[in-house]
């Protein structure tokens, strides 16, 4: 190749980089951004920024410290789907993450709604394991409009109760990264802190940050409900005494690698809360479950936060409309708040706390260096 050439392919794939930066930033700030203002307005009325849609508790994988109870249960149906999209439209929520369960137990759904949603201008955010993910399923969840792609692993190597390995997922992984820019879409790894992988944590981070890509964190917790079927309530590998100084010299080496740029979800200020918690001297902080995020359940029924799915009482439909109230969020809050960490409403709660917050995490999806965020 001669130097003109080269250097002509160089300034293309800049400015195809440039032009990936800046169409999430667009993205971000139309389904992000402008909601929330347009919220923050109309402060009397029910505005959630983000919906967490169930569309299955099937999954592929074993996972020791997950309780989730879907097994023989049937996904959401498209009818439900559908409804749920169009609802969340017409109250101005423009920003759809998919939930289970592994939702790629039913691939073709997926991309179908996928395409439906993305074309009323839904930031739509896929999680998944990885391991049902193929070529043919990247380039056609890409085409779709997929907005971001939350790639769960919690070791390197497969351990006993810890399947989500990155080395089983190796060629997804490269390929995802492979069509990134083409595509798009945002692909990031989300990372359970729990007692059997502190050091994979360390050694996924590093190879995110060489790859060019973002991680999320969170903290291995108990389930709040009792469900009778979950055989690891009393040891799903939460966090013991014993590991307390471990998992601070951790929490430590993530928030240096966040002050020296790494691209990550969570804020400083959640990382740190990581310590109180698992020492059970969690501060309350200002969840807004129910407020700026919701849950769709598969039948269409609503809760106000992932914790509370299997919860018995009646937060609305998709029927009846949202049953949010005030004081019952604030009751329920009032019992939980000090005993979940949960990262999504964490970061809702953080990046909510004023207009240059939440235009800072706007800009965290085109990775700019401005506004203070890497």
């Amino acid at each position: 190749m001669t130097s003109l050439s080269g250097d002509l392919l160089s300034t293309g794939i800049a400015r195809k980089t440039k032009l990936y930066y800046f169409n999430n930033f667009c993205r971000a700030y139309r389904s992000w951004f402008v909601p929330y203002i347009k919220g923050k307005v109309k402060s009397g009325s029910f505005k959630p920024v983000l919906a967490y849609l169930y569309t299955d508790l099937d999954c592929n994988l074993n996972c020791r410290y997950c309780y989730s109870q879907g097994r023989h249960i049937p996904g959401m149906s498209m009818e439900t789907a559908i409804k749920a999209v169009n609802w969340l439209e017409s109250i101005g929520c423009r920003v759809l993450a998919y939930m289970g369960g592994e939702p790629l137990v039913r691939k073709d759904f997926i991309i179908e709604l996928t395409r439906y949603a993305a074309k009323k201008g839904f930031f739509v955010y896929l999680p998944t394991n990885g391991f049902l993910v193929d070529e043919a399923f990247v380039d056609a969840i890409g085409k779709a409009g997929v907005a971001t792609i939350n790639l769960a692993v919690d070791v390197v190597e497969p351990k006993p109760g810890l399947p989500k390995a990155l080395n089983s997922i190796r060629d997804q992984f490269e390929y995802l990264i492979a069509k990134e820019k083409e595509y798009g879409y945002i692909l990031f790894l989300n990372i359970n802190i729990t007692r059997k992988n502190l050091e994979d944590v360390k050694i996924l981070t590093e190879i995110a940050y060489k790859r060019g890509i973002a991680t999320d964190y969170h903290i291995n917790e108990p389930p709040p409900i009792r469900y009778e079927d979950f055989k690891h309530h009393d040891d799903g590998w939460w966090i013991t005494p014993d590991e307390y100084e471990k998992v601070d010299e951790l929490v430590d080496w993530l928030i240096e690698k966040n002050r020296l740029g790494y691209p990550m979800v969570n804020s400083i200020e959640h990382l740190m809360a990581i310590k109180d918690f698992i020492r059970g001297k969690l501060k309350p902080w200002n969840c807004r479950a129910g407020e700026l995020t919701m849950v769709i359940r598969l039948d269409g029924t609503f809760a106000p936060c992932f914790e509370m799915y299997g919860s018995s009482e009646n937060w609305g439909s998709l029927d009846e409309g949202p049953k949010f109230d005030p004081e019952r969020l604030k009751k329920l809050k009032s019992t939980c708040n000090t005993h979940c960490l949960s990262t999504c409403n964490f970061q809702a709660y953080h990046y909510s706390k004023s207009f240059i917050y939440s235009l800072q995490w706007v800009v965290k999806h085109a990775y700019s260096d401005i506004l203070g965020v890497s």
